[in-house]
């Protein structure tokens, strides 16, 4: 009777367990070695309406650099306490670290409230981002259903660096928690990259993705070339954003399609070091062209970095076949008060899928592979990920007591 009794136990345990590998969400770890840091992003959508410097305070990060990442105009009066609309969805700039062998960011604190659980601050506060599981870990607390009201709780959060680069072009990495409408062609299309691209930046076997999956997305980017001793050395930004500079002296910009960093004087009342560049009359962003009979003379007074409070400026003179047009930026803009119907804020669709949240249509592409054939592995300059569980969701836990139940009854029975 055993030997009938058995084949049926490990049917279910197969079961059991192909369910509850199924239901956990799935992140791409980058190992690291050595101490340095990157420029991220997280892709956040907001849970509730919030205050700017409210969403800043969640990720303690700076609220101007919040706005500038999602080319938001910071010259509205108060915009720091300007109300963003539930749903909305932003890109939270941050700072990737290497701990523990790994790729994350380990800055952002959180203090409980009232009714807080772990799932809730995971879930709902911080939009899948990370899980309860990860937050038990980092905190190393015993009892996640005891919650003291105040406790200060490190929120490890998911990012990537890859060198700064996306083959060998510059690129800065968002990490996108994936939504229940999107596919991997959506994502693809709505970041202006290709499917190819994400499967060898996740390091996936195939073009599948689930709700609740984090992929790292490559977004195209301009980099500076400020030498070593200045703070803010290796400086990056995403196409279509802004970034603060100088102590928010300087905000550099990169024009949606540039690889050129353009940066400028920032529009904040602040104090700050003289940005003349040496021996010219030219203020940092200043061009200057002259046409001649063989080209065009271009003079530009470039920022060059901050190093010990002192705005670096460098004058550089060049022959071109042309005279440049006008300097080209990222369109800033207003403040949003309702979910706006522009591509920066709206999920990651499929192309097909025109339900709330998509309201502008997906921009096309000609670089998405068909979806037949096979994909190329990790080229030779790209980066290499891996796509590890992160952690165990709570309908894992209810495969566990299934399979718990199931091994109790097969023991009875069998006994």
């Amino acid at each position: 009777m055993r030997a009938r009794e058995e084949p049926i136990f490990y049917l279910f345990l197969i079961l059991a367990s192909t369910l509850l590998l199924t239901a956990t969400a799935k992140s791409t770890i980058e190992p690291c070695s050595s101490n340095d840091t990157c420029n991220s992003l997280l892709g956040y959508t907001l849970y509730t309406d919030l205050k700017v410097s409210e969403v800043a305070s969640l990720f303690q990060v700076d609220p101007i650099s919040v706005l500038l990442a999602n080319a938001i105009d910071i010259s509205y009066p108060d915009v720091e306490n300007h109300i963003l609309p539930s749903k909305l969805f932003l890109k939270i700039p941050i700072t990737c670290s290497c701990v523990d062998g790994i790729r994350k960011s380990v800055s952002t604190h959180y203090k409980t409230r009232p009714s807080d659980t772990l799932g809730s601050i995971a879930d709902s506060v911080y939009g899948g981002l990370v899980s309860s599981e990860q937050i038990q870990e980092a905190n190393s607390v015993n009892d996640p259903s005891i919650l003291d009201v105040g406790t200060s709780l490190v929120i490890p959060l998911p990012c990537a660096c890859f060198n700064g680069t996306d083959n060998s072009l510059p690129a800065v990495y968002l990490s996108y928690v994936v939504r229940e409408v999107d596919t991997l062609a959506g994502i693809a299309r709505r970041y202006t990259t290709t499917i190819t691209d994400l499967m060898n930046v996740n390091a996936m076997g195939a073009p599948d993705v689930s709700s609740g999956d984090i992929l790292a997305v490559p977004l195209s980017a301009c980099s500076s070339k400020f030498p070593r001793y200045a703070s803010d050395f290796g400086l990056i930004v995403p196409n279509g954003s802004y970034a603060l500079a100088a102590g928010h002296c300087v905000q550099c910009s990169c024009a949606l399609g540039s690889r050129n960093l353009y940066c400028e004087p920032a529009s904040l009342a602040v104090s700050c070091s003289s940005m003349q560049c040496r021996n010219s009359n030219l203020m940092l962003g200043n061009i200057t062209v002259q046409q001649s009979s063989a080209g065009c003379n271009v003079t530009t007074c470039d920022y060059n970095g901050f190093a010990n409070g002192t705005i670096l400026t460098m004058l550089s003179r060049s022959l071109q076949p042309r005279c440049p047009g006008p300097q080209q930026f990222a369109p800033l803009l207003a403040p949003p008060d309702t979910l706006p119907k522009d591509l920066m804020y709206a999920p990651a669709p499929s192309p097909e899928f025109d339900g709330p949240g998509s309201i502008a249509a997906s921009p096309r592409s000609s670089v998405l592979p068909s979806g037949s054939g096979s994909f190329p592995g990790n080229p030779a300059n790209g980066p290499a990920g891996s796509i590890s569980t992160a952690a165990t969701s709570s309908v894992s836990y209810f495969f566990i007591t299934l399979l718990i139940s199931l091994s109790s009854l097969y023991l009875v029975f069998s006994s």
